[in-house]
């Protein structure tokens, strides 16, 4: 079944280290079966606090999604994100 990470930024705490991890996110998708299906794009909050944006990323299963989060590129790609801002991130399983 497909799965699905979900991304929302919370709050930015420092700008430049966002940059840095934006600039290193597409290396660590490579050989990884991942379709981004919203990055960054509109958003409306319907329930809950606000947030600064969200990402939505296709994984073929959760394995698979789990391989590319836990995986060393991505790690060290996410180090900055954490340091650049409060995120949450789900990884939730899709339906056929």
């Amino acid at each position: 079944m497909p799965a699905y990470i979900i991304f929302t930024r919370i709050t930015t705490i420092d700008q430049k280290e966002l940059e840095k991890y934006w600039s290193l996110i597409g290396e660590t998708m490579k050989g990884h079966p991942i379709e981004v299906l919203s990055p960054y794009g509109d958003f409306e909050v319907l329930e809950g606090d606000q947030i600064q944006g969200v990402v939505v990323a296709k994984f073929p299963d959760m394995e698979s999604a789990r391989k590319w989060y836990f995986g060393k590129p991505y790690q060290e790609a996410a180090a900055h994100r954490k340091a650049g801002a409060i995120y949450n991130g789900v990884l939730v399983e899709g339906i056929v």
